[in-house]
């Protein structure tokens, strides 16, 4: 098998969007499926729509273009405020577009006319991220502006948490965001029909005994891909956490000094020399380096420890064992080090089928596959 490789369980990404979606549905809140992480793959964004999101989002109009050139006809929003170079393409491909700028929706709106098209708006508020958003006293005269430019609608306002600053937002950010929807109601008139309360950080909220007010919507990708609940990076419970798997071949595996220190052993003629520590130990380099993924986002086996990397190779220490040439090393990943090897064409995309694993699978048989792309 080709490595590096990227396998990707379909079915436990369905089955992880699936309890969300049931679990959020409890409280009122539909799950949009976020898949700019996994570069907008078209059979990734089905197993998320297979389990229930009502659309899916992402940041870049090339992954939009893909995923509508694969047939998936759901509604699509882009995340990422508009590059002017891209408003057609936006207007052409998306159903709504998150928005913090009134240029870029005067943009959009001229666009929609010339296409005959409503393009729908969603205007983002800063809460506290600092990271994209309109100020808070801002949004109700943004609001009314977008409410009278023919060619583009409001279907809601959201928010974003945890990107930027790392902070999950609170009971009392979800009642702003709240408020805030009804005064923008009042100020224009039209029902705003979507209140997306934030992406995967916002789980702990939204899974919690408090009332959820009028939010109805979360964006979610990292939940859904990992597990993970991005701000405290602790796995969800009930959702895998191992539906995406980083394989490395080894290729080189030799006892080396655990350090080389330079020692000063002529003072008088300032030359320094290497002196090797007396104690070895096993390192295995891995064909996989930061131009593969994020290094410092790798889970490592039991027994090793990471030790650095460079543009092309990751250096393990294995302790006493060795890891024989040739061998293939399974590593976890986070969300950047996920992001970064899917962007990648040198690192294999291996889907998993999406059919449930039988018996002899969970014995020890290979798995079966459905694609290599």
């Amino acid at each position: 098998m080709t490595a590096p490789r990227m396998e990707i369980d379909l079915s436990k990404i369905t089955a992880n969007t699936r309890f969300l979606v049931r679990r959020l549905a409890k409280r009122g809140i539909s799950v949009t499926g976020v898949t700019k992480a996994v570069c907008g793959h078209p059979d990734i964004a089905r197993a998320m729509l297979e389990g229930g999101a009502i659309g899916l989002a992402d940041a870049r109009i090339s992954n939009v273009k893909r995923m509508r050139e694969a047939g998936i006809a759901c509604p699509l929003s882009m995340i990422r405020a508009p590059m002017q170079c891209d408003i057609e393409q936006v207007v052409r491909h998306c159903d709504a577009s998150y928005n913090t700028e009134m240029d870029t929706i005067l943009s959009l709106a001229a666009a929609a006319r010339q296409l005959g098209k409503v393009h729908n708006v969603i205007l983002m508020v800063e809460m506290g991220d600092l990271r994209e958003g309109i100020l808070p006293d801002n949004v109700e005269d943004i609001a009314s502006r977008v409410a009278e430019t023919p060619g583009v609608a409001i279907k809601g306002i959201g928010a974003n948490f945890a990107c930027m600053g790392d902070v999950a937002p609170t009971a009392d950010d979800m009642k702003m965001l709240c408020r805030m929807a009804n005064n923008v109601e009042g100020v224009c008139g039209p029902y705003l029909e979507l209140v997306s309360g934030g992406s995967s950080a916002n789980l702990p909220w939204a899974l919690g005994k408090g009332t959820t007010g009028r939010v109805n919507n979360l964006r979610l990708g990292e939940a859904i891909l990992l597990g993970i609940e991005p701000a405290s990076k602790q796995p969800i419970e009930g959702l895998h956490v191992d539906a995406v798997t980083l394989f490395a071949e080894v290729i080189e595996t030799q006892s080396k000094p655990r350090s080389r220190p330079v020692i000063p052993v002529a003072p008088a003629l300032g030359t320094p020399r290497l002196v090797e520590e007396d104690h070895s130990t096993a390192r295995s380099i891995l064909a996989l380096g930061q131009q593969d993924t994020d290094a410092n986002g790798l889970r490592f086996p039991s027994g090793t420890t990471y030790l650095g990397s460079t543009s092309d190779h990751t250096v393990i220490d294995t302790g006493k064992s060795s890891l024989p040439v040739g061998n293939e090393i399974q590593l976890g990943v986070n969300y950047s080090a996920l992001m970064r090897a899917m962007t990648t064409s040198d690192v294999a995309k291996v889907l998993l089928q999406k059919d449930v694993m039988t018996e002899a699978i969970r014995n020890g048989a290979k798995r079966p596959r459905l694609a290599l792309v």
